[in-house]
């Protein structure tokens, strides 16, 4: 979020051009912000991802327990009618245990869900920010260099991304898109 929020600054902070809406911003400070932000996404994959698995390991022990809590009713059960030979009281109250510890496991299994659910939403909503800046800074940028090359006209098209020999000083560096 820190890096969205100084491509915006970068942006509000250019120099207006008179009677539109562009701004002009350093070129270089625009271009080392986006390629903090290609960094620092791929680490928030990686921290949905441990989310992801630590809700997996949250759903297996809550399982794990749940077994362990319906062989403790069903042991309970088998004393019951062994010890007493209360077998109708035996198997109501082993219906009552499992049935609560049914219900255990699954309240355990949708808050982990909804848990999961909610920071994988959230995140995305972060993603989908991050990157809707991204472009929109990549489309300021274009249209700047559109306008110097193309005569100053924003509305022609790009010049070949593609071609090196527009951008002679960039020809050894990596692609920025």
């Amino acid at each position: 979020m820190f890096l969205v929020e100084r491509l915006e600054a970068l942006l509000a902070n250019g120099k207006k051009l008179p009677l539109t809406n562009n701004v002009v911003v350093d070129q270089n400070a625009a271009l080392a912000l986006i390629d903090e932000i290609r960094v620092a996404v791929p680490e928030e994959v990686r921290s949905a991802k441990r989310i992801n698995q630590e809700s997996e390991r949250i759903i297996e022990q809550s399982q794990v327990e749940s077994e362990r809590i319906i062989a403790r009713a069903q042991e309970q059960a088998a004393f019951l009618i062994d010890e007493r030979g209360l077998t109708q009281a035996a198997e109501d109250e082993s219906r009552r245990i499992i049935g609560e510890a049914e219900i255990d496991a699954e309240e355990i299994r949708r808050g982990a869900d909804e848990y999961a659910v909610g920071i994988l939403v959230g995140l995305e909503g972060e993603l989908v920010k991050t990157l809707q800046s991204v472009k929109n800074g990549i489309e300021v940028l274009d249209e700047r260099r559109a306008r110097v090359t193309g005569g100053g006209r924003a509305d022609e098209p790009l010049a070949n991304e593609d071609d090196e020999e527009d951008y002679p000083e960039e020809a050894d560096q990596p692609s920025r898109r």
